[in-house]
């Protein structure tokens, strides 16, 4: 699927956390196609360099920063960068996130895994909200978009950390947009299916067969299926749209 005909997005300026690989980095690259300047960060800073290389000899208008979002400063740095690279902020994708807490029960799972993951997942997309809300008020015209999980939704076991995160996510995307929307700034979550990328490769076949035969369309879900609601997201096609949760999934469970 290619954005680049369409310049939903030309002008926007966006920053898309955990954007070296996986669904942030075809994030970055439908955003980008789609007309905008993209600050691209994630912790990942060797992956996050050759991330940015492969979409700019594409000719599309990508830079990169390091960021920790277990890191109060480096949050603030971050959104700061960002500005600064791109002369202002459009929008925001919160992308970035951790699991380790797949195949524990929640009787098995450490106290500090739980700690580590909601401090990463909830915490961090909280605080790199705030740190970019003075710039996306700014614009006139900001959008957040939270990447939560359709596990959320219907409730997948041996993920407790995780999918508690992701609940915390959706529920905070609807304060923060009541919070923002005087200053005509949209905040909307999207909740992807499981999806074929490099971090879900250690999932098990049964899971992915329980995805493929439970979805109303019956195939894999790939990064591109998700890329397009993001867009659209960011984009005026959804300026009256705010606090809203759009599940991405090809049907597996229908909000």
């Amino acid at each position: 699927m290619s954005f680049a005909a369409n310049q939903l997005l030309a002008g926007r300026k966006v920053l898309v956390t955990g954007a070296a690989r996986g669904l942030g980095f075809d994030f970055a690259s439908a955003i980008a196609e789609a007309g905008a300047s993209v600050v691209m960060a994630d912790i990942l800073a060797d992956r996050l360099a050759e991330s940015v290389e492969q979409l700019k000899r594409r000719d599309l208008a990508v830079s990169g920063v390091a960021v920790d979002l277990a890191d109060p400063a480096s949050i603030e740095r971050c959104a700061k960068q960002a500005v600064e690279t791109l002369g202002g902020l459009d929008g925001l994708v919160n992308n970035a996130a951790i699991t380790n807490s797949g195949g524990r029960s929640s009787e098995q799972l450490e106290i500090g895994m739980f700690d580590k993951v909601m401090t990463v997942n909830v915490r961090g997309t909280w605080l790199m909200c705030n740190a970019c809300l003075p710039a996306l008020r700014a614009c006139g015209r900001g959008s957040i978009v939270n990447l939560a999980s359709d596990t959320a939704l219907w409730g997948a076991p041996n993920l407790m950390a995780y999918v508690a995160s992701k609940g915390a996510v959706i529920a905070m995307t609807r304060s923060l947009a009541r919070e923002a929307g005087s200053d005509n700034v949209t905040v909307n979550a999207i909740a992807p299916g499981l999806t074929l990328v490099e971090a879900t490769e250690y999932v098990p076949q049964a899971r992915h067969d329980t995805y493929h035969n439970g979805r109303a369309l019956q195939r894999a879900q790939v990064p591109e299926d998700v890329s397009g609601a993001v867009v659209f997201a960011l984009s005026d096609l959804s300026r009256f749209i705010t606090g809203q949760l759009l599940a991405v999934n090809g049907g597996f469970v229908m909000n």
